[in-house]
């Protein structure tokens, strides 16, 4: 009885996703994250402070 009890909710949570998944529009998580990390990286590229120039750099 504790099994069943115990993955009650991990069973109704994965029907409801199933669910929400096939008939709504849900993004694709994995592809916002890639979108937002590439952004990041070229905002950092563009802000990034110049190294500094030694004497021997000449």
């Amino acid at each position: 009885m504790g099994f069943i009890k115990s993955s009650f909710s991990f069973v109704l949570g994965n029907v409801c996703g199933i669910y929400i998944a096939q008939n709504y529009a849900v993004p694709n998580i994995r592809k916002l994250a890639d979108t937002a990390v590439f952004m990041l990286k070229t905002v950092e590229e563009k802000y990034r402070k110049p190294p500094k120039k030694r004497d021997d750099d000449y």
